[in-house]
């Protein structure tokens, strides 16, 4: 995700990883260069003093060319349309025979009593009620075997003070101000029925808003520990609210996983820190300064620092919510480790324990996984649902370490990396704390799961290019990570390009897939697409005809549909067009043929994909949030038009024809 700070995905806001763990660039870098893998796609280029590194500016071979496939009805199933074009509209663009329609925006009425939203008058007790604001990861749950009535469960993952509010005074923002943007944090449940192809919310029993005030449990190995106290809570176990909750998943248990992001940015007062370790662990996580940028400390000591040192160790979790139960109470899974959780999402393996994938979202820190020690429970009750909830509480924190060298051979004359089984590199999964044991020298168990970065650190974890969004298919069992860019890569003083990631000053992300041996600790590993302008020598479609792709930059969230195709949402497009939402097959012939399937208004990021049979969502965040953007100069009217501001919503699409998407 971009900065929340409103300054980009490159910034001063972020932690520095200060470590000597090797970079997943010169990884990827070491076997492609011994294989010869991208060298026919143009991938592979020299840096000075000869080592082998991915950039844009490689003179290249021509590309190679794909077992050759007619657009349109030649294309895999679930990805049969006609791709769209890169544009700059302030409108949600879609392939030709689709039609769209707005499920919910900003400030509509979720609970009970909630008022109309009012841009003008705005009350923290009105938002407490509706739709909060930059709509993030969502997901349906259907409640009947055919779909039409369902769940939409959406994260809330910050604010922008500058567009919620006209001539608002970023140096004195108002206590009732404050409040809202604490309303308006956290998630929505929302009951949605399907209404003319599209989705149209619904009072229920079930709707819920959860905010920066809903109570939290505490859960795991970490709860209690003294670095969780606080004024309010010397037991530490519950927490006060939830924020930049960002992707996400269904758990196969019908709860929602959320992960806790950028949550340094809202508190105050690092610079009184004078305990040297605290300082170190504070800036290992992107704390600095005095006042904050909201300046929440004013009306909440729990965001000040001075006052409150432990308070920010009670952000950064993933979080489980019940969306069936409207009346539980939220859970935060110290097992899982904290740091700047993209998401995390659950594979079952077939003695039945459950993985849990996440990425934490910064340049240059790692891919994690967490191996439950109890099994599965089946069932869809409540009492199956309650039980499997503490899979997450038990279990093995591990981190990812990527090598290449893999004995898999070398890969065919065509130029395209193997698909037949065989993959690029390797890896282990480093062990960093089971329980109230820690296998990290110097840490305890509980300063692994509350300091889990410096940890990783520690043992030798590769740093990777900022990895989001992390998704199991269905389908064919393999891991997908977006890893969205990282600018810094090969800089002074920054690790140099890898195996995994593979390019110098990487703007424009790339896409692993990973085959996992779930429970276990090793792994395999492909590169299926190092995106960014197919008329770039450094690019890479999973070995397909680049003549034949869309252009695709910054890859965040991931999701699948039924057939296994890989579906892609783009943050922070470096191609000069707005960002989208794209399909790629993954196996066969047609490995890698990248189409665009939308784009979103100019200045948004297209957020939270669901996939299904006959309807597509997407969460458009942030529109117009572009340079000089404000409510006092709105450089965008999406979604209601003519002179209105703009507002984040959750947009549907369907084909006009009532048929399945992707097949023609």
């Amino acid at each position: 995700m971009t900065c929340k700070y409103r300054c980009g995905s490159a910034c001063a806001h972020e932690a520095p990883n200060t470590s000597e763990n090797a970079y997943f660039g010169d990884i990827v870098e070491s076997v492609l260069s011994r294989r010869g893998a991208l060298k026919a796609s143009g991938v592979l280029a020299l840096t000075v003093g000869g080592a082998a590194a991915l950039t844009g500016t490689a003179t290249a071979s021509p590309a190679p060319t794909a077992p050759q496939a007619r657009p349109g009805r030649g294309s895999v199933p679930g990805t049969d349309f006609a791709p769209v074009a890169p544009n700059t509209e302030d409108a949600v663009v879609t392939a030709e025979g689709y039609e769209q329609g707005i499920v919910i925006r900003w400030g509509d009425p979720v609970m009970p009593g909630a008022p109309e939203f009012d841009f003008n008058n705005q009350t923290a007790a009105a938002q407490e009620k509706q739709f909060g604001y930059n709509n993030d990861f969502a997901e349906l749950i259907a409640l009947d075997r055919g779909g039409n009535e369902n769940l939409l469960v959406v994260n809330h993952e910050y604010t922008t003070e500058t567009q919620m509010f006209a001539g608002y005074d970023e140096s004195n923002p108002t206590e009732e101000q404050v409040r809202i943007a604490w309303a308006a944090h956290g998630l929505s449940v929302v009951f949605v029925k399907r209404q003319g192809g599209g989705l149209k919310p619904q009072p229920s029993k079930y709707n819920r808003r959860i905010t920066l005030n809903t109570p939290f449990e505490l859960r795991g190995p970490a709860a209690g520990s003294d670095y969780l106290k606080t004024s309010a809570d010397q037991s530490a176990t519950l927490v006060i609210g939830t924020q930049n909750n960002c992707a996400g998943s269904l758990t196969p248990w019908g709860t929602i996983l959320s992960g806790e992001e950028n949550f340094n940015q809202y508190f105050a007062n690092t610079d009184s820190v004078t305990d040297p370790a605290t300082k170190t662990r504070l800036a290992r996580y992107g704390f600095t300064g005095a006042a904050s940028t909201r300046l929440w400390e004013k009306f909440d000591k729990r965001w000040d620092l001075a006052q409150e040192p432990n308070e920010a160790n009670r952000f950064g979790w993933i979080v489980e919510i019940d969306p069936h139960d409207p009346q539980s109470t939220p859970v935060k899974h110290t097992g899982l480790g904290r740091f700047k959780h993209e998401g995390a999402a659950i594979q079952v393996a077939k003695d039945g324990r459950v993985v849990a994938y996440s990425g934490d979202d910064e340049r240059f820190d790692y891919i994690y996984k967490f191996v439950s020690n109890g099994k599965m429970k089946k069932g869809d009750s409540a009492f199956a649902r309650r039980q499997n909830m503490t899979l997450l509480d038990d279990g093995t924190l591990y981190v990812a370490k990527f090598t290449g060298n893999s004995p898999a051979g070398e890969i065919d004359g065509t130029g395209k990396l193997p698909t037949d089984g065989a993959f690029d590199g390797t890896g282990e999964w480093i062990p960093l704390a089971s329980g109230k044991k820690s296998f990290v020298p110097g840490f305890t168990a509980e300063e692994v799961y509350i300091f889990t970065r410096l940890a990783a650190d520690q043992v030798g974890a590769t740093k990777m290019d900022r990895p989001e969004d992390i998704q199991p298919n269905p389908v064919n069992g393999r891991v997908y990570c977006a890893l969205t860019n990282n600018t810094n890569r090969g800089s002074a003083g920054n690790a140099p390009s890898d195996e995994a990631n593979p390019r110098i000053g990487n703007k424009d992300g790339h896409v692993l897939e990973v085959d996992d041996d779930t429970t276990g600790t090793k792994f395999s590993w492909n590169l299926l697409l190092v995106c960014g302008d197919p008329n770039d020598p450094s690019t890479y479609f999973g070995g397909f005809d680049k003549s034949q792709v869309s252009p695709i930059s910054c890859p965040d969230n991931v999701a699948f549909d039924r057939h296994g195709n890989l579906w892609i949402s783009t943050d922070g497009n470096t191609l000069g067009s707005n960002d989208g939402l794209f399909a790629v097959p993954v196996d066969g012939p047609q490995r890698g043929w990248v189409k665009q399937f939308l784009s979103v208004p100019h200045g948004g990021e297209t957020c939270g994909p669901v996939i299904r049979d006959k309807v597509v969502t997407v969460s458009v965040q942030h529109p117009g949030e572009l340079d000089g953007a404000s409510a006092d100069n709105p450089l965008s009217h999406w979604p209601d038009g003519g002179n209105s501001q703009p507002r984040p919503s959750v947009v549907a699409i369907w084909r006009k024809d009532g048929g399945e998407i992707g097949q023609r």
